[in-house]
């Protein structure tokens, strides 16, 4: 008995000794309060000081975060600045502030990170009980209790106890969850000085801006134009950033502020990139490097456009500027190594914000230990100063350059403008002299020329009256060529009337179709026209050769209608000449002979010249009466025309 009572007495010691180093242990490592006293103005809350508690399926309740079985799960932060490793989960944060209401001061949590998209905070009244306050970028910003760009809180300053503070946070893009405690006095100071470093860095970017368009506006080169599109862009990106262009520019407008910091951001790089290939003459100094800033152009617009029409969370994939900016910054390098000067301050200057940048894309990445709290938070803005400032000795260098070749270039001018006069006085004396040479050769040939011009005038006069006697001879000429050549139609016309002719010379007065329909034309309608359906004596020109349409009811009536031609099968010439044979024949000759004669086939030759032999048997009177007009005047076709 006395062994299981010893036995059980080392137990209990051991147990005792157990729970003991538990809770030494517990209040070894348990979370850092920060105490309040008369001294403390400001207090930033870093590494054990902040404690955190990720809730990714996002169902926690401040009930349960605040219950033992979870409060023992809160982690110390092994950073100075903790950030949300999982975007748009929220996580839960915690401090400790042991409260002294002896310090006679008024107190307030601020939350320097004004990206932050929601912020629950959980605020402990006296009786324990938590009272729920909302921030964050997605409200509108009249719902804050300050109106300043960063989230403050009010503490209770009249209580004495040790109080723990609840934070649960969200943002879809990474946030730094940097937690201050100020005083009302410190926070006034703090914020009229932030705001007036803000109006500096703002002001000095519109300076550099306003000083670039003007000098676009006198110089109109597209480079200025760019430099102040690009600088405006870094000023609306850090407005945004900073939570100012919230504040002052769309306060009202909490779903456009979760992406307004994308359009900025866009152009920024467009005009980063166009401003370098505009300053350095990239298309004249590096033809491939000039290509490929024109495709990360095409390509940063693309993906611009792609994160509006399918995914806008894209927009906070910053480090998709890691590429143009590297671009710009290796072409600067470049450029400046193939020895154009004004390269050197473009390369310096890009050089703070490719540092810059890659500090907070390290960061970002999760190296921490380059996090140096409010410092690495606006050392971007920093570089982006440094930056314009170096760039606007580019642009200056680039002026001086310019100008330094334009009075170079001017001298020389100077120079051969001095020479030019001098040649020219030299080539005017030597003109001078050999224009009175050669004035006085001109004076002695113009006499001579005087001379032989007056003989010319005779001769022209002369010339002149042979002219108008040969003019006069010509005109009868004419005259009389016109007159045999009509006597030789006519001539030519009676003898094919009436003589016989072979078919050789028979074509010879009738050798196409135009000619023959020619004949029948002034055949028909030797006097006035008269339309067969209308009595109208109006015409125009038909649609076929020679055929006449009336003017009032359109009529149109070729020149074989109503002749012994109307409607033939065979060439019109042959037709004319088998009327020829048969007529001077007087309707002897046999078809055969006119199938031989014409090589047509024999049953047409017989056909149409039983059709002539009709005709004639039909107009013996007429035909013996003919005056010349032979065998014209079997042509018409009376009982056509009737």
């Amino acid at each position: 008995m006395n062994r299981i009572s010893k036995g059980m007495q080392l137990t209990a010691l051991y147990l005792l000794l157990f729970l003991t180093a538990g809770l030494s242990g517990h209040a070894v490592y348990g979370q850092q309060a920060v105490q309040i006293d008369s001294t403390l103005r400001e207090h930033i809350f870093t590494y054990r000081e902040i404690e955190y508690l990720e809730d990714l399926p996002g169902t926690l309740t401040i009930q349960e975060v605040s219950s033992d079985s979870l409060s023992v799960r809160f982690r110390p932060s092994d950073v100075s600045t903790p950030q949300n490793q999982h975007l748009g989960e929220p996580v839960w944060y915690r401090v400790k502030i042991r409260h002294n209401p002896d310090a006679q001061r008024f107190y307030l949590l601020e939350f320097f990170d004004q990206t932050i998209d929601d912020i629950t905070a959980y605020m402990p009244d006296t009786s324990g009980v938590y009272q729920e306050v909302r921030m964050g970028d997605r409200y509108p910003f009249v719902q804050r209790w300050f109106h300043h760009k960063n989230f403050e809180l009010t503490l209770d300053n009249d209580r004495r106890d040790e109080v723990v503070y609840y934070f649960r946070i969200s943002s879809a893009q990474t946030a730094d969850v940097i937690i201050v405690m100020r005083s009302i006095d410190r926070f006034v100071s703090y914020a009229l000085s932030e705001y007036l470093t803000f109006g500096i860095f703002y002001g000095m970017i519109f300076i550099f801006s306003f000083y670039n368009l003007i000098m676009f506006i006198a110089m109109r080169q597209r480079q200025y134009l760019y430099y102040v599109l690009y600088n405006l862009s870094v000023m609306l990106y850090e407005m945004c950033a900073d939570g100012i262009a919230y504040q002052w520019l769309w306060p009202g407008s909490p779903a456009w502020n979760q992406y307004a910091f994308a359009w900025p951001l866009f152009s920024m790089s467009i005009f980063a990139l166009l401003f370098t290939n505009s300053l350095l003459h990239v298309r004249a100094r590096a033809p491939i490097l000039h290509k490929l800033i024109l495709s990360v152009i095409v390509l940063r617009c693309g993906y611009f456009l792609a994160c509006i029409s399918i995914n806008p969370y894209w927009f906070n994939y910053k480090f998709v500027e890691l590429i143009p900016l590297s671009v710009a910054f290796y072409t600067g390098i470049h450029i400046w190594l193939r020895g154009y000067r004004p390269a050197r301050f473009f390369v310096l200057g890009y050089s703070f914000l490719f540092v810059g940048f890659m500090l907070k894309f390290f960061i970002m990445l999760g190296y921490t230990w380059l996090n140096f709290g409010i410092i690495s938070y606006y050392s971007l803005s920093f570089c982006f100063i440094l930056e314009m400032f170096f760039l606007s000795f580019a642009v200056g260098d680039k002026v001086r350059l310019l100008k330094k070749k334009r009075d170079k270039a001017h001298r020389q001018m100077i120079r051969q403008m001095t020479e030019n006069a001098r040649l020219k006085d030299n080539q005017n004396r030597e003109l001078e002299a050999q224009v009175q040479a050669r004035t006085k050769e001109l004076s002695a040939q113009a006499e001579v020329i005087a001379a032989q011009n007056e003989t010319l005038l005779q001769t022209n006069a002369l010339l002149e009256e042979q002219a108008a006697e040969i003019s006069r001879m010509n005109a009868l000429l004419e005259q009389d060529n016109r007159q045999l050549q009509t006597n030789v139609e006519k001539v030519t016309r009676a003898r094919a009337m009436s003589s016989t002719l072979d078919f050789e010379e028979f074509s010879k007065i009738y050798p196409d179709k135009e000619s023959c329909l020619r004949f029948l034309a002034d055949l028909k309608w030797t006097g006035a026209f008269h339309c067969r359906k209308c009595s109208n004596d109006h015409y125009y020109a038909g649609h076929q050769p020679f055929s006449r349409r009336c003017s009032k009811c359109g009529y149109e009536e070729s020149a074989t209608a109503y002749t012994i031609y109307q409607n033939i099968r065979i060439p019109i010439n042959k037709a004319f000449y088998m009327t020829f044979l048969v007529y001077s024949t007087k309707g002897k000759i046999s078809s055969h002979k006119l199938s031989e004669i014409l090589e047509i086939r024999q049953s047409t030759c017989w056909s149409y010249a039983t059709r002539i032999l009709k005709v004639m048997d039909e107009r013996k009177k007429e035909l013996k009466q003919a005056n010349g007009q032979g065998w014209s005047l079997l042509v018409l076709d009376e009982r056509e025309a009737g």
